[in-house]
This record gives C-alpha cells, sequence and structure tokens, in this order.
C-alpha cells in the first residue's frame, strides 16, 4: 500500500491506495508546530479506525508548502513506516517540462495537480485548485507546464471580510437564492460564490484565448463543487486531484 500525503497551509490530506485504488483517505489540520511523534500517534488512530494495518504501507509520497513540516514527516515515514518517503522537490522526476522563468518556485501540491490533470485528461488542461490560495496551472497538450495563476482563496478572503469590515460577519460559504442579494447573508455569498464563479470565468477565458485554443478544466479543493455549480468554465471536479498526482509521482521515482 502507499501514503500519499498532501501538507498544505490550512489543511493536510492523507490517501492510503492499494495499487491505483484509493482506498480510504482524511483531512487533518495542519499544525505547523506539532512534531513527528504526535503527528504519527494521529495518523496511527486513522489507521485504525479503519482497519488498515501500518505495516502494509510500503511507500510514501510527500507534497508539502509549509517548510517546517518536511523534516516531521520525513521523520515520521522513516521511524514509523521504515521507509524513505518520496518527497515532490525540483529533482523528483515527474514526466512534465516546465517552461516558466522559476520551476524550483512552483508548490509540490501544484506539480501533483498538474501531472494528475494531465495524465487523466490530456492537455491542453488548466487545473484549479480551491485551498488557502486559488490556483490556476496550465498544460500543454503535449505536457508543458507553462505558468498560471493564484489569487486568494476563497476561505481567507472571506476572513478579512469579516475582519475588517465591523458590521459583518460569518456565513455559510453556500449560493444565495438569487444573484441580487436581499440581506447581509446574502450578499457576501453571492459576492464569494458567484463572484469566484466570475473570476474562475475570467481567467479561463483569457488563458485560453492565450493558447488561442479550448482547454479543459479540472478543479479540485474544498470549494470546487460548490464553484463548479455556478459555472460551465469548469469541465470536471476531481477531489483527489492532489492524492492521485503524489501517486504518479511516487511510481516514477520508485
Amino acid at each position: 500500500m502507499l501514503l500519499s500525503i498532501d501538507i498544505g497551509n490550512t489543511n493536510i490530506k492523507l490517501g492510503v491506495y492499494e495499487e491505483t485504488q484509493l482506498i480510504n483517505n482524511w483531512r487533518i489540520s495542519t499544525e505547523r508546530f506539532k512534531l513527528a511523534d504526535e503527528y504519527a500517534v494521529l495518523v496511527r488512530s486513522l489507521f485504525a479506525m479503519t482497519g488498515i494495518d501500518i505495516a502494509q504501507i510500503v511507500g510514501c509520497a510527500i507534497s508539502c508548502v509549509v517548510p517546517p513540516l518536511t523534516a516531521q514527516f520525513r521523520e515520521l515515514a522513516q521511524k514509523y513506516l521504515h521507509l524513505d518517503p518520496v518527497i515532490v522537490s525540483p529533482g523528483v522526476q515527474t514526466g512534465l517540462r516546465y517552461a516558466i522563468d522559476t520551476p524550483n518556485e512552483l508548490g509540490s501540491d501544484r506539480i501533483a495537480n498538474s501531472l494528475a490533470a494531465y495524465h487523466k485528461f490530456g492537455g491542453p488542461v488548466i487545473a484549479i485548485a480551491f485551498g488557502t490560495a486559488t490556483a490556476f496551472d496550465v498544460i500543454t497538450a503535449d505536457g508543458a507546464y507553462i505558468g498560471g495563476a493564484i489569487a486568494p482563496g476563497i476561505g481567507i478572503s472571506a476572513e478579512a471580510l469579516f475582519r475588517s469590515a465591523a458590521r459583518l460577519y460569518q456565513v455559510e460559504l453556500v449560493r444565495p437564492p438569487q444573484v441580487i442579494g436581499k440581506n447581509t447573508v446574502h450578499y457576501i455569498q453571492s459576492g464569494l460564490i458567484l463572484g469566484y464563479a466570475g473570476l474562475v470565468e475570467g481567467l479561463v477565458t483569457r488563458m485560453q484565448q492565450e493558447m488561442d485554443e479550448p482547454c479543459t478544466v479540472v478543479a479540485t479543493g474544498g470549494l470546487a463543487e460548490a464553484i463548479a455549480n455556478e459555472t460551465s468554465a469548469i469541465s470536471a471536479v476531481e477531489p483527489y486531484l492532489t492524492l492521485e498526482g503524489l501517486r504518479l509521482i511516487y511510481e516514477m521515482n520508485r
């Protein structure tokens, strides 16, 4: 079995694969100062609750955008899984070419997303990840990563709004009954959910114009489904895109 671990700024996603099949997955909060032993206790508990024997894990792939936690999860893999993990970094084989100015600065989760989207849908393809940031990644028909865009995530945009505007308050991030809201809750929901759908449409349209060809658009992340329901710009939603990309990277580097 393979353990894929995607360490994001807000959440850590874990998935266990048997061959190519994702058989279990979990999401936990990212805690930057938690130690390897503490995370190991949590991982063991998740495994125990679902009947997975940790001794059956024979491989581990990790993407991490929180630098202090890379060492902690490397230690976890070595100490408790008794193996050296494949950690996504500039030297790792992905099968993609990078036609950008700063490939060494590309986030490991974006690399995994791009590979998984290209592997499943071919190119050209745009992968959109709705996380702490909303990241757009563009891959050509011949497997070249040519760039993308980053916008503030829906969650942190909402938090900034509530924190900075004294009379506004937190609301559930769902579609309002109509675009033109009739109360404060619906005003905010319209601006966030439908506003981000408009952001997606605008950037996707401009990207396709620059490429001069239509692209498949794949979305992942916590609010991917909510935004995809509001726009025809998104072709497919893949909740486990990053975990799948990690599985593919592991297979290329084992």
